[in-house]
């Protein structure tokens, strides 16, 4: 597709520009030139050549200048002539070539597709009609995993993670930010979330490991078409941001795991505000100290099991039993009842989400 592409412009280029104008693959052949003959000749060592050049060389005539970096260029262009001219020449047709190739790639790599359908910045119509341009399968199962860095990196662990998942036409590595990279994996239908935890887990250890920062991960639900990318996208995202809240020491989060935490944080805080004045008496919960805020989630993580939690604990029962009903005098939950340990559980859920956003002026 290139050499059309390329010798299109060539061909409308060529009364303007009064020599032979070409363009080499990175075999040394001619994939396109204003004169047709030469197309299918051969330029052996130009590649060589270049790589110690500092933008471009004359030689046998000709002078040639990479499309883009010398070492990563996949195409050279060359200009009649090892004059100023032929320079000035090559230099613009490498820039007019190389801006036309990068948006081909864009209008029509796979990449770019899945990022536009992510970020939403295509029409659910449209998504289709491109699919069927890129022969895209549109109902593979699919998982959305959001990789986000905290503090200061030296670069993107961009290029590490393709390396990890270097199938590209099955899972796509994509850039969505300075700290975030998306990878949109296919998977086996049915897979156990437990699987997908794992390889969400090898993700972190390995770039943990290699750039010296904390690493979060958030990890969408399982979708089968691709219209849906958009959806599981969000939430992976929201996976982390609700994960920062109540899984705080967590840096793996699965969105079909956050449990009541989701539903608290799409709640408007006056909504979260107004619950907490009407479950606890004004003041009651700030004057729990530290020690009886610990007696309290070691109880509810032994399933409201008094002689459980004491032994845990390594208090006396009695002890245990007098706590909660210091509680219970102070809020007014007996937190050995199944609705009162309830109401009190998702009230210091809430009483942390609204700790967790900004206050505002």
């Amino acid at each position: 597709m290139s050499n059309r592409l390329f010798q299109g412009v060539i061909h409308q280029m060529k009364d303007a520009v009064d020599r032979v104008i070409g363009v080499i693959d990175e075999n040394g052949v001619i994939i396109s030139c204003s004169e047709l003959m030469k197309i299918g000749e051969i330029k052996q060592g130009i590649r060589d050549e270049l790589v110690y050049a500092s933008e471009s060389i004359a030689l046998g005539g000709y002078t040639y200048r990479p499309l883009g970096m010398c070492a990563k260029a996949e195409y050279i262009v060359f200009v009649e002539g090892e004059d100023k001219q032929a320079e000035r020449t090559a230099k613009l047709l490498a820039i007019s070539l190389g801006n036309i190739k990068n948006l081909y790639d864009e209008k029509y790599d796979k990449g770019s597709f899945i990022k536009n359908i992510i970020l939403d910045n295509i029409l659910p119509s449209d998504i289709y009609i491109k699919s069927k341009e890129l022969h895209f399968n549109t109902e593979e199962v699919r998982i959305v995993f959001l990789v986000k860095f905290y503090g200061k990196t030296d670069m993107m662990p961009f290029e590490m993670l393709q390396n990890m998942f270097p199938d590209k036409s099955k899972d796509y590595v994509i850039s969505v930010g300075e700290h975030d990279i998306v990878l949109v994996k296919d998977i086996k239908p049915n897979t156990d979330m437990k699987e997908v935890e794992k390889i969400a887990t090898n993700i972190a250890d390995t770039l943990s490991t290699e750039f010296y920062t904390k690493v979060a991960i958030g990890i969408s639900t399982m979708v089968d078409n691709i219209k849906d990318l958009a959806r599981a996208y969000k939430e992976a995202q929201v996976a982390i941001e609700v994960g920062k809240v109540f899984e705080t020491e967590k840096n793996i989060i699965s969105y079909e795991n956050l449990g009541i935490g989701r539903l608290i944080y799409q709640l408007p805080t006056t909504l979260c505000e107004m619950f907490l004045s009407e479950v606890f008496k004004k003041g009651s919960l700030e004057s729990l100290d530290r020690e009886t805020l610990m007696t309290i989630q070691a109880f509810f993580e032994n399933n409201l099991n008094v002689s459980e939690t004491s032994r845990k604990l390594f208090v006396h029962r009695n002890t245990l039993v007098y706590r909660l009903e210091k509680i219970r005098k102070l809020t007014g939950l007996d937190l050995r009842e199944f609705e009162h340990a309830i109401t009190f559980k998702v009230a210091l859920m809430v009483k942390k989400y609204l700790n967790s956003k900004p206050v505002k002026f």
